[in-house]
């Protein structure tokens, strides 16, 4: 009841309609709902039609009993199993004018994969990958090139091998008896979709219907020496499982974890605090850097306009002092010993902690401002190229000094302009070339960059896009600022304590007639059909794309997805991902099927490209025609053509929606207000997210907090998780003046002030009795001894839960509080993430439907 008051209060009696969800759309399950996950029931669309929701229960000893129950009896070979005809999804049309996206659609569940029930060798409800690990953007494939050509839709897959940091976080089954059976003809890995032959002494791959014989091992457990149950098998029930790899797997012994941090030491990370916080972080997060084989090695040099290498002795030694040398000939630096320069943390980790303590005194007084980034990471290279490394780069400053040094091109009249282009392009090549040669020794690459000026974000960031790494961006960034120290100490502790894997490569193989035809993501292809990555992170995605080359003659197709790479515990895994789909000559069930969230990440790949090939423009113009071929091709082929309306099936209802999204992010969007090192830091982020991240990303999280129910804030009695307020269209038109809202982005949240908010909710909220006392900009929201205030940090905290969405990220979004009548910059910022306003010169939602509609209709 005092909920209720102090929400008419605040809200002045005013209250939002709550809007109903169209029929027939999937809801997406309310952030925090549990993720379906291995060992527990599928929920939703991920779950393979007909499937039953738990195993049956055999019997381990009647093998004969459980072919019969199967269906997978004595059969010849070449007679396929007889197959249960699956349904067909519908094809729901809606017109987006009359019947407005809602904000509950942008990340509504895909349409689900109609396979036939009896399809699996088991009836596992995990056959089928669920799509937050793969996602197709078809969940029905045409079975010729030319109908999908007719279509418009493309046919990719969105891949994403982990879902957290940590292995623990979202387990996968690991099959340890090192008995992997591959197809001799394709190599797929046996998987829930093969087919038993021969009384079950061979098997028939799904992907290229070659008959393999079953190895002599498959049945039996070594270990305790005995017979098993092929059926409990793993890689028989999930679809994506881990195989512990044997021998054969490996080119060389496993290799060490290692980490070389190359950290600036100059004046600019001395004035804005960094090197001293940076230290302190590193020292504070050794203990929770993945190490449990006691292998993992780090090491250390510093750069201004100088090489400083460090050696630090074992612990226990009589001298226990760290040493360091200086070189300052940076054409052909001298490399000392590298046995001196990395280190068993194992063995040094009481010694590495206390040099981190004394790096930021030892350069106390130093006025050197040039930085030789350049220099340092050859020389890094150099020392880790025989045993493979993450190479992480901390600066403050442009590299502006000895080898490979930038200039600062940046030139605020071209900004808006067409030749801004040209800022995203790669000032020097050393940059490109340099990235590849460490690629070959698996030395990988991530940047975290800190300048307050001009930083050549484009140029840098390809160091971790060729090495499988990643460039993390903190503009104007200060130690002095809480709010900043947090952030960094939060994102580069989960940075170091991620379970990476090392010297990785990912193929994917499909059925006959399907031909991956191009990659999109930060690794280097080194071949046709193999992404190669030093390192292989655990919060990005891969886009690949796929071609049909012949027609597809059967009623069901499959890829699978393969990560061979080296655990940094120093086990060689291989994780496979299988996903199944139907195959239709009619192009109404393709539309049924489309995935809009899977077509919006493909389509957000192929604009980075074409942003960094041709140009912003021509980036947003290929987004721009591509939405309205959709459009045009749906109305002419399957909405009769004669309606004035501008329809669409209610799956791909979000479509238009997230390209405008797309077209008005930072990174694309035309503006002559963002720095080119802004712009191409939304450029990585837009090419690496996670799809439930990217969503986010293109389309902002929006919850009105004066008036939300009275039981958002609060845990769920049943599930334990934060019930959180309706999410609201991107609209000005939803903000009253006396209301508090909450933005967020997954990269920054904003809280929304009012100009006539009443004091009440001020003095709940941020404990001041006047809204003149709030303090604006970047903050950190009070906590207070009230329970208003406890459920907006609850909604603020749950939305800045990643493992929620199902995605693993380092990132530790920033608070910035906006008020109403405040600063101007500030308030356009946050206005800019209201996408379906003009903010910042931009069309309007309601402009971009009249011009589709336009294009389409005439």
């Amino acid at each position: 009841m005092a909920d209720r008051k102090k929400k008419d209060r605040y809200a002045a009696a005013y209250e939002f309609g709550a809007n109903s969800g169209a029929p027939g759309i999937q809801q997406q399950p309310a952030y925090g709902a549990p993720v379906p996950g291995y060992g527990a029931p599928p929920q939703g669309g991920y779950q393979s039609p007909g499937m039953p929701m738990s195993p049956t229960q055999q019997d381990p000893n009647t093998l004969g009993q459980q072919f019969q129950q199967m269906n997978l009896g004595p059969q010849p070979v070449g007679v396929p199993q007889v197959q249960q005809a699956p349904t067909q999804n519908q094809l729901f049309p809606s017109d987006l004018v009359q019947q407005p996206v809602l904000a509950q659609e942008i990340d509504q569940l895909p349409p689900p994969i109609q396979l036939p029930s009896n399809l699996a060798a088991t009836p596992s409800p995990h056959s089928n990958a669920p799509p937050q690990y793969i996602r197709s953007t078809l969940n029905c494939v045409p079975t010729t090139h030319s109908l999908l050509k007719k279509s418009k839709l493309p046919f990719s897959l969105v891949v994403q091998p982990y879902t957290s940091l940590h292995d623990d976080e979202a387990p996968v089954p690991v099959i340890d008896d090192q008995v992997i059976s591959r197809c001799r003809r394709c190599r797929a890995y046996i998987n829930p979709y093969v087919q038993f032959l021969d009384h079950g002494h061979r098997w028939r791959c799904n992907m290229c219907n070659l008959t393999n014989d079953v190895p002599q091992a498959f049945d039996w457990d070594a270990a305790q020496q005995k017979s098993v149950d092929r059926w409990q098998r793993s890689e028989l029930n999930y679809a994506v499982c881990e195989f512990v790899a044997p021998q054969e797997y490996m080119v060389r012994p496993p290799q060490p974890l290692v980490y070389l941090f190359l950290i600036e030491v100059g004046q600019p990370s001395l004035v804005n605090g960094l090197c001293a916080t940076i230290s302190r972080i590193i020292a504070e997060a050794l203990p929770r850097i993945p190490n449990a084989d006691g292998r993992t090695r780090v090491g250390f040099i510093g750069f201004d306009s100088s090489l400083y290498y460090f050696s630090i002795p074992r612990d226990g030694s009589e001298n226990n002092d760290p040493s360091m040398l200086v070189v300052s000939d940076l054409d052909e630096p001298f490399l000392p010993t590298p046995d001196n320069l990395l280190v068993t943390l194992s063995e040094s980790m009481q010694n590495v902690q206390t040099f981190l303590e004394k790096l930021p005194t030892m350069f106390l007084d130093n006025q050197q401002t040039a930085s030789a980034m350049g220099s340092a990471l050859r020389a890094g290279h150099r020392m880790t190229a025989a045993i493979g490394a993450k190479i992480t780069v901390i600066t403050s400053s442009l590299p502006n000094h000895g080898f490979a040094k930038l200039e600062n091109r940046e030139r605020k009249e071209i900004l808006g302009t067409s030749k801004e282009g040209g800022l995203l392009q790669t000032q020097n090549s050393f940059y490109k070339s340099f990235a590849v040669e460490c690629s070959k020794n698996q030395v990988s690459i991530d940047m975290f960059l800190f300048s307050s000026a001009y930083n050549d974000v484009a140029s840098l960031s390809n160091l971790p896009r060729y090495t499988g790494g990643q460039t993390y961006f903190y503009p104007g960034w200060n130690a002095a600022r809480a709010e900043d120290a947090i952030k960094l100490a939060h994102e580069f502790t989960n940075y170091l304590s991620s379970e990476i894997g090392l010297e990785a490569v990912l193929r994917v193989r499909a059925s006959t007639g399907l031909r991956m035809a191009a990659f999109y993501g930060n690794f280097f292809n080194r071949s046709s059909d193999l992404c190669a990555f030093p390192s292989f992170p655990r919060d990005q995605t891969y886009v690949v794309e796929v071609a049909i080359d012949e027609t597809l003659t059967r009623p069901s197709v499959f890829l699978q997805a393969a990560v061979l790479h080296t655990s940094c515990n120093g086990s060689r895994r291989i994780r496979v991902i299988t996903l199944g789909l139907p195959t239709t000559e009619n192009l109404a069930n393709v539309y049924a099927s489309a995935d809009a969230q899977a077509v919006t990440t493909y389509y957000s790949h192929k604009a980075v490209e074409r942003a960094l090939s041709s140009g912003l423009d021509a980036a947003r113009d290929a987004l721009q025609s591509k939405v309205i071929e959709i459009l045009s091709t749906y109305r002419s082929n399957l909405a009769g053509g004669s309606s004035g309306g501008l329809t669409l099936p209610l799956n791909l209802r979000p479509l238009p929606v997230l390209f405008l999204g797309l077209i008005k992010n930072i990174g694309l969007r035309k503006s002559a207000q963002i720095p080119s090192d802004l712009r191409a830091a939304a450029l990585n982020l837009l090419s690496t997210l996670p799809t439930s991240l990217l969503l986010r990303y293109v389309y902002p999280a929006f919850y009105s907090l004066h008036d939300m129910p009275d039981d958002a804030g609060v845990a769920d009695p049943q599930t334990g998780n934060i019930v959180m307020p309706l999410l609201l269209n991107l609209s000005s038109e939803r903000i009253v003046p006396y209301g508090l809202y909450f933005l967020d982005d997954g990269v920054n949240q904003f809280l929304w002030v009012g100009r006539d908010s009443v004091p009440a909710l001020i003095q709940d909220v941020f404990g001041v009795e006047d809204r003149s006392m709030i303090k604006q900009g970047k903050t950190t929201l009070p906590r207070l001894d009230n329970d208003f205030n406890e459920r907006v940090h609850a909604v603020m905290e749950k939305s800045r839960d990643h493992k929620a969405k199902g995605a693993g990220s380092i990132i530790h979004e920033t608070l910035y509080v906006v008020k109403e009548d405040g600063d101007p910059s500030l308030k356009l910022w946050a206005q800019t993430l209201l996408i379906e306003d003009r903010a910042d010169q931009g069309v309007s939602l309601q402009q971009w439907l009249g011009m589709l509609r336009e294009k389409v209709v005439t």
